[in-house]
């Protein structure tokens, strides 16, 4: 499977460009919205990516907003290709937006307290976090989420590769999902993972204490093509996609903080070996 833009991504892109033409022209989405005999929310939905553009919607926003015969095609582009199927929905539609992010994705930082992150994750490792996890975790579907833990991966070692960089708690390691063989040779893969150039892992040790990410989990997302930068996070209340440029910037303050506390990625590497031995132990 090729890395490349998704059709999640090219919706983000094509409503952010929505959303510039509409600013250039000095309206409002109740603007808009009035012209089109449609609701506000329909535009903000169109603008977010939250929704599919159709062609017709690209005509009649262009018409509204002036645009060039080119720029037009470019948007109608745009709009078939964030219609088109994408690889990733064979999978669970919960999280369709989110992989197809991460696929498209030029960096990743992640913050984890309680798992280790699914780009690094083993199977079996996979598996027993699956199978805790669903609330109806039936063989089929461990089975089908689990086999997207290999697939997802790629984007770590295909061309081009991501670059990831990943803050863990110690708790993420050192708590025993499935057995105790299963952490020894998941750490270890952590080990082996760390040693590629386009990966970062750091480790928040239990001696640093409270920090400010705790009881949270988030990943930032940058991409090299023209669409915003996006913050994901999720929990029982669901998922979020944080795209405000102070939503991302403060994020991104948090992620250095973690940074600056966490064992740098020689003494992690260190710390994630004596880990092993104790699981072996």
């Amino acid at each position: 499977m090729a890395r490349g833009p998704t059709p999640t991504l090219r919706r983000r892109q094509l409503g952010a460009r929505l959303k510039q033409l509409r600013l250039d022209k000095g309206m409002t989405a109740d603007d808009v919205a009035a012209q089109l005999m449609v609701s506000a929310t329909k535009i903000s939905r169109l603008e977010t990516g939250a929704r599919g553009v159709s062609p017709r919607d690209v005509r009649d926003l262009c018409g509204i907003y002036g645009v060039s015969d080119g720029e037009r095609e470019h948007l109608m582009t745009l709009a078939r290709q964030s219609r088109e199927s994408s690889w990733w929905q064979q999978y669970d539609s919960k999280y369709l937006t989110w992989l197809e992010l991460e696929a498209a994705a030029a960096s990743i930082a992640e913050y984890k307290a309680d798992l280790v992150p699914g780009l690094l994750q083993t199977e079996d490792y996979a598996r027993a976090v699956l199978e805790a996890t669903l609330p109806d975790p039936d063989p089929e579907k461990v089975d089908r989420l689990a086999e997207s833990r290999p697939q997802r991966q790629r984007a770590l070692v295909g061309e081009p590769r991501v670059e990831f960089w990943t803050i863990m708690d110690e708790a993420a390691v050192r708590r025993v999902v499935g057995s105790s063989a299963i952490m020894r040779e998941q750490v270890e893969t952590l080990i082996g993972r760390a040693g590629q150039a386009n990966i970062t892992i750091q480790l928040i040790p239990f001696e640093a204490g409270a920090h400010p990410a705790l009881n949270s989990t988030f990943e930032i997302l940058h991409f090299e093509e023209a669409a915003p930068d996006v913050v994901y996070v999720e929990g029982l209340l669901g998922q979020h996609y944080l795209e405000n440029p102070a939503d991302i910037a403060r994020y991104r303050r948090v992620f250095d903080h973690l940074r600056a506390i966490a064992l740098g990625p020689k003494e992690t590497i260190a710390r994630l070996t004596a880990i092993a031995k104790d699981f072996a132990g």
